[in-house]
């Protein structure tokens, strides 16, 4: 192997300090380079491919292609076998195909051989190169040879993307299914005899009550736990966009759609999707993923072609089971291929007996993020706590706790030191005569819309002409 590329070692592409991966803003490849010694082949592939490519660079030899590397890596190489007169082995495409692939996982090499070296075409093959051509060849095999490695490329750097984007879901220190009362080891013992299997999961339960945790401890547990989990929250994905998020389009689809992208439903292949607040898919939409669930296969947006997919899908949604039987809501034979398997999370208030334990946690977790002491919690505020609804569930005791351990002084916690708003009547709406603070009249009718909706994010950001985001960032501020 040339120097120039055994020194590059394992540090691959994904290291901080190696350049990236460029889009064109047209939808065309950014850059191919040809790397071959004669002039005229050189010369001759960069015109069949100038419509292709915004830039094609040409170099006579594979010592050149590492500097080049090392500022951008190209959509596409084109790498002849043999440089040194009267050399037939492929010896030297052969070292430089190995540097490239060590440099570059995803790169995209076609081989360029003569007719007499097609054996060791195929042995590049085998060390990683996408395809070869063989000289002399026509240019529409060329074009397309090179634009399938290329697109080929691209759809594996897309697939990562949108595995990183999941595996966020599993960092370091996220919340465990914490509690010991008789409801939560009932969700254990479901958890456990059905995480092993392929059945897919409904996790129905009140916002808070933490459906995605539960969904994670199931990918964890199954036969798929080697990839990281792909969720998409249908509630917040807008109607017309739903199909590209989950199934993916094809250039030129849409008005925007300036390369291909692989969908929700791809990029989770061979590991579990997660389907957040389900429920609040539109009926009209619901028969899409019907279909792509039961043949197992999607056809992206703007294409013809079926890709198949081996997923297991596990949705969660804040509607009750009544809810989801009304078939003005929610089509039965899509809940049918949905719920093999059903979990209910208890709400807090329901499991009050787990309150000592989550704030206990919780606590512990912020005093060391803050660099707080460790302070106890009398019994009478323990107690309050316990006693207290809870409307947010888990996700609203976490957030008291969060804000008692920065607004806490004392050697303990103060029953004060926990937001624990008033519980007024849902339909009475608030004297503004006794309060002409904007913030505390907008605490108060997300609160009262909340409740109002029994705490269905969805219908309490319609009442409120809120986005579901903007009523999250509103909640996350007032520590609802």
């Amino acid at each position: 192997m040339p120097d120039e590329f055994a020194s590059i070692g394992n540090s691959g592409l994904f290291v901080s300090e190696q350049p990236r991966y460029k889009r064109s803003v047209d939808g065309r490849f950014s850059l191919a380079v040809v790397v071959d010694d004669d002039a005229d082949i050189a010369l001759s592939a960069k015109l069949a491919l100038r419509d292709m490519f915004e830039r094609i660079e040409t170099l006579p030899s594979p010592t050149e292609l590492m500097p080049l590397l090392k500022k951008e890596l190209p959509d596409a190489i084109l790498l002849d076998l043999n440089f040194q007169r009267a050399a037939t082995d492929g010896r030297e495409g052969l070292d430089a195909l190995a540097g490239i692939m060590e440099h570059d996982p995803d790169a995209a090499v076609v081989i360029i051989t003569a007719h007499g070296a097609v054996s060791v075409a195929v042995e590049a093959i085998k060390r990683g190169a996408s395809d070869f051509v063989a000289k002399p060849w026509s240019n529409e095999r060329l074009a397309a040879t090179v634009r399938s490695a290329a697109a080929l490329r691209r759809s594996k750097i897309d697939a990562r993307v949108e595995r990183s984007r999941a595996s966020e879901l599993a960092v370091a220190g996220e919340t465990p299914l914490l509690g010991q009362s008789e409801a939560m080891n009932r969700v254990r013992m479901l958890i456990d005899r059905a995480a092993p299997t392929e059945a897919n999961v409904l996790i129905l339960g009140e916002n808070g009550t933490g459906k995605e945790i539960v969904a994670r401890e199931i990918h964890r547990l199954s036969r798929r736990s080697g990839e990281p989990m792909v969720s998409i929250d249908l509630g917040a994905t807008s109607e017309s966009l739903f199909e590209s998020e989950l199934f993916g389009h094809a250039k030129g689809a849409f008005t925007g759609a300036a390369g291909e992208r692989i969908g929700r439903l791809k990029a989770a292949d061979r590991s579990t999707l997660f389907l957040d607040e389900v429920g609040n898919l539109p009926l009209h939409l619901q028969p899409k993923l019907l279909t792509a669930l039961e043949q197992r296969q999607v056809v992206p947006v703007g294409s013809n072609r079926a890709v198949p997919i081996d997923v297991r899908v596990v949705a969660a949604t804040n509607m009750s089971a009544e809810q989801l039987g009304d078939e003005t809501r929610f089509r039965q034979d899509l809940l049918f291929r949905l719920n093999t398997i059903e979990i209910h999370l208890p709400a807090l208030r329901q499991r009050r007996e787990d309150v000592p334990l989550l704030l206990d946690h919780y606590l512990g977790i912020y005093a060391r993020k803050y660099d707080r002491p460790l302070r106890q919690v009398p019994p009478t505020v323990m107690e309050a706590l316990t006693r207290h609804d809870w409307p947010g569930n888990v996700r609203a005791l976490r957030h008291a706790a969060e804000r008692a351990v920065i607004m806490a002084d004392g050697a303990c916690y103060n029953i004060e030191d926990f937001p624990l708003p008033s519980r007024p009547n849902p339909l009475v709406v608030p004297d503004i005569a006794q309060t002409l603070n904007l913030d505390e009249l907008e605490r108060q009718m997300i609160e009262r819309a909340l409740r109002l909706h029994h705490f269905n994010i969805s219908l309490a950001a319609g009442e409120l002409g809120l986005s579901r985001g903007a009523l999250y960032r509103r909640m996350e501020k007032h520590g609802l």
